[in-house]
């Protein structure tokens, strides 16, 4: 066979391999698009209020082929455009239109929506509303997008490159929120006070630092102010941690009224004293402060504290940690466990030492007293003590307990239990599950108080001239 009959021989087999091959492709035909739409698990897109210049939570809904056929979106638009607040991730892609996305026969994607707003300059909130349109077989379909705006005074600090957001001898106004970044710091000997109405939300890990100066937060019956974290969205109402919390730091005498501090880390924080201060370093009246990952109120290094017709309850860790003496005076208080964290410890510890620098430092508990107080909650013994008296020094720890009510255990056989004291019995909450800690008629806490010059309730109500309740609330 010669070389010219073998090169015809290979050009006809090459021939019928691709004949063979469009043979068989075509044996497959293609079926086409669906002419169905789409489906979505959500038909609005709603953000709870928003901060400006603040990025929200993420959102996300499905985007469903109820089809037995593979469907072409021939395109998905953020109706906003470049200039919407609105941000959409669509299965990975980014951007405010895309084009010719199929998906497959009864397959399903994920849409992700996040907002960011610009600032207004406004003390109403406002409503932003946009739209994604998904184009489909000719027919428009629409997920609404929706987000309520704030604008708010903006207190940033960065303490490692020297910015200080200071606020001294200052009223913050109370017609829009304030947001703390980093720090809002009140600097030796000024004042801040906060009136009331004033919101108060901190960015994680921010905290209210009065250094050596003077904080009055004047809440009333009804205008309360309120410590609380940044994030707006439901996901976010009763997580704690959210940011750091008031951190006052050898401070000037000062006040807290009609406050509601929660979700923070350690609400209260009171580091040492200012050595002229005539009497508490913080009073704190007619307030709630709940749901902490640590702690609700920490004393510390020798801080004095006194606290009347206050909530102190779901705390990560203690609802008042009193550790390196100091003072505390606490009348018709809620000192209450029921954390929901797995390491809760008693409402209430004391301890009288620390460890600094590898020496332990045990410092004088000048006073220590509790006044028609409730200490309850899920563990046990609420009310825990380690304290060390190298010296037997009978001056070094001065305790005093009165007309209480309080889970231990065992039955307190200390001196400082004195009269009043009711133990281990149950206080017939309405429903401290869902933090409403009034309690029933039947209560050992109703009538069981010590009269003193406190004369309402955190409610507002009078309480009784001879026989007043235990707690914050009278009956």
């Amino acid at each position: 066979m010669t070389l010219k009959n073998v090169k015809k021989k290979l050009f006809i087999y090459l021939i019928l391999l691709i004949g063979l091959f469009f043979s068989s492709v075509s044996c497959k035909k293609f079926k086409g698009f669906s002419n169905d739409n789409l489906n979505f698990s959500l038909d609005t897109v709603v953000f709870d209020t928003v901060f400006t210049t603040i990025g929200s939570a993420t959102k996300q809904f499905k985007i469903y082929n109820p089809s037995n056929k593979s469907v072409k979106i021939e395109s998905i638009e953020l109706m906003g455009g470049e200039n919407s607040p609105f941000k959409i991730n669509i299965d990975g892609l980014t951007g405010t239109s895309m084009s010719d996305i199929v998906l497959e026969a009864k397959d399903s994607l994920f849409a992700f929506v996040m907002v960011t707003l610009k600032v207004n300059n406004a003390t109403n909130p406002m409503v932003i509303e946009d739209s994604i349109r998904f184009r489909t077989n000719g027919k428009d379909q629409y997920i609404q997008l929706a987000v309520w705006g704030q604008d708010m005074y903006y207190h940033f600090t960065n303490f490692d490159k020297g910015i200080y957001d200071f606020n001294n001898d200052v009223t913050w106004p109370n017609d829009k929120p304030h947001l703390v970044y980093g720090a809002a710091i009140v600097d030796s000997a000024k004042t801040l006070t906060i009136q009331q109405d004033t919101k108060v939300y901190l960015h994680k890990n921010a905290y209210l630092f009065v250094y050596k100066g003077k904080l009055d937060i004047q809440g009333t019956k009804d205008h309360e102010v309120e410590f609380r974290g940044d994030r707006l969205e439901s996901d976010f109402n009763e997580l704690s941690g959210q940011y750091y919390g008031i951190y006052f730091h050898e401070a000037k005498t000062s006040t807290i009224n009609y406050t509601n501090i929660y979700n923070g880390t350690a609400g209260v924080h009171v580091y040492s004293e200012e050595s002229s201060n005539p009497g508490y370093t913080v009073t704190i009246t007619n307030s709630k402060i709940y749901n902490h990952s640590s702690y609700g109120i920490w004393i510390y290094a020798g801080a004095k504290v006194k606290a009347e017709n206050c909530l102190i309850a779901k705390n990560g860790a203690h609802a008042v940690f009193v550790l390196g003496g100091g003072k505390f005076n606490f009348n018709y208080c809620h000192i209450l466990g029921y954390g929901t964290q797995a390491n809760s410890t008693p409402a209430l510890a004391i301890r009288n030492y620390y460890d600094e620098n590898n020496t332990t430092v045990v410092r004088y508990l000048q006073e220590g007293v509790l006044r028609n107080c409730v200490l309850y909650g899920n563990q046990a013994t609420e009310i825990a003590f380690d304290t060390l008296n190298p010296n037997n020094d009978p001056a070094l720890i001065s305790l005093d307990f009165k007309n209480c009510l309080i889970k231990r255990s065992s039955i307190g056989t200390d001196n400082f239990y004195n009269s009043g004291i009711i133990w281990n019995q149950e206080p017939l909450f309405v429903d401290f599950a869902l933090n409403d800690f009034h309690f029933y008629s039947s209560s050992p806490l109703n009538n069981s108080g010590l009269v003193n010059t406190v004369n309402t309730d955190l409610d507002g109500n009078n309480r009784s001239v001879s026989t007043p309740d235990i707690g914050c609330y009278e009956y």
